[in-house]
């Protein structure tokens, strides 16, 4: 069960890290515009806002990996705490943003979440 958690969490990790290249170096291009369905006005319009949390996803993903690397019982607290931010930020998100980001989002985190506490 703990490679399971080390995958998942790895898996959440690298979703977060390709959630800031998209949102910090794409947003303006087509994957970025793409994602939201932005012309380059709105496009353009929105990019510091999108770098913002391209930023925050970039501390979910660090603050993971540092979990998979860090020996317990820190890297567990610290796979345990960000993965309830990811599950938390997601909700959040769903809820304030865009419903596909309860299960793009939330979802995967919560899993990773629920993998890393059964295998402890």
């Amino acid at each position: 069960m703990e490679i399971l958690a080390n995958v998942l969490v790895g898996l959440v990790a690298a979703l977060h890290a390709y959630i800031l290249v998209l949102e910090v170096f794409l947003w303006q291009k087509k994957p970025g515009r793409a994602l939201h369905g932005f012309d380059r006005e709105m496009a353009a319009a929105t990019a510091p806002m999108a770098a913002n949390q391209g930023l925050y996803n970039g501390f979910l993903a660090a603050g993971l990996v540092w979990g998979l690397v860090a020996s317990d019982p820190t890297g567990f607290r610290a796979q345990v705490f960000f993965l309830v931010c990811v599950v938390v930020a997601g909700v959040f998100g769903s809820v304030t943003a865009n419903r596909r980001i309860l299960f793009a989002q939330a979802l995967p985190g919560a899993l990773a979440l629920g993998a890393v506490l059964l295998a402890r």
